[in-house]
């Protein structure tokens, strides 16, 4: 038998059936990077591109790709977020923007797919919004920060 719990025993891939699973308050966080030139974080911070606000273009983006976390991943079952928060700051030292989502439910279910899928989505809007002046820019780092609630209990990343 797998240890991996999307796969049947036989190896079909399978939806966890969490059927069985008590609800509990559950939350991840999740971050990540966009490096850029320094020309292009001070046209984002000087609001610049034509494309419009950066930050809460990318922001709305990542809201959005949460909630449709289920659409895009083949076995996350859909769920019903009670909060997503995505936070975009511009880290000036090493030329980037640094993301951070959160999302949270009290379900049977956890949410790191969803905080991920947030951070992925804002990263990659970011990159599309500038991509214009700076097709150099590297998206990184998009890893679970902590997540907390059901068996496993609680995660914090080093």
């Amino acid at each position: 038998m797998s240890d991996f719990t999307h796969f049947t025993d036989d190896g079909r891939p399978q939806m966890v059936n969490v059927s069985k699973k008590d609800e509990t308050r559950r939350v991840a966080v999740a971050g990540g990077r966009v490096n850029m030139s320094q020309d292009t974080l001070n046209t984002v911070k000087s609001g610049g591109l034509k494309k419009g606000d950066v930050l809460s273009v990318a922001q709305l983006a990542g809201i959005i790709g949460a909630k449709q976390t289920a659409h895009l991943i083949p076995l996350c079952h859909p769920l019903t977020l009670s909060h997503v928060d995505v936070q975009l700051t511009l880290n000036e030292p090493d030329c980037a923007i640094d993301i951070r989502a959160e999302c949270r439910l009290d379900g049977k279910t956890g949410v790191e797919m969803e905080a991920l899928t947030a951070v992925s989505v804002a990263a990659l809007t970011v990159y599309d919004m500038c991509k214009a002046v700076d097709k150099a820019m590297v998206i990184k780092d998009i890893r679970l920060l902590h997540k907390s609630g059901g068996k496993s209990g609680t995660f914090n990343a080093d």
